[in-house]
């Protein structure tokens, strides 16, 4: 599992803020669909932000964690119905990668 440190979070929080929502999870929930989804958006950005269906906030906290186990990635936050989820990718060109103050 993938650590990061408060700091760490905070700044990518502040770089979620400019970003639109890429995925939305649909009336199918969770779907395998759904999920190599947010692996496809993972492979080609490290930071995606992604839309929860309505429902209590403890239940949208543990369905963004159980997309980001998942895909492999840390879920950095979830505020209203938007998670944002994050993992690096070493395989993007250096420009394109996320580089932590």
């Amino acid at each position: 599992m993938l650590e990061i440190s408060g700091k760490q979070k905070r700044h990518l929080r502040g770089m979620g803020q400019r970003l639109d929502p890429l995925a939305s999870v649909g009336k199918a929930g969770v779907s395998d669909p759904f999920i190599e989804t947010v692996r496809n958006l993972l492979s080609q950005e490290e930071l995606v932000k992604i839309r929860l269906p309505a429902g209590p906030g403890k239940w949208r906290k543990a369905t963004a964690e159980q997309i980001a186990e998942a895909v492999g990635a840390v879920c950095v936050g979830v505020i209203g119905r938007t998670a944002l989820l994050y993992r690096p990718n070493d395989e993007l060109a250096p420009k394109d990668r996320i580089h932590f103050p």
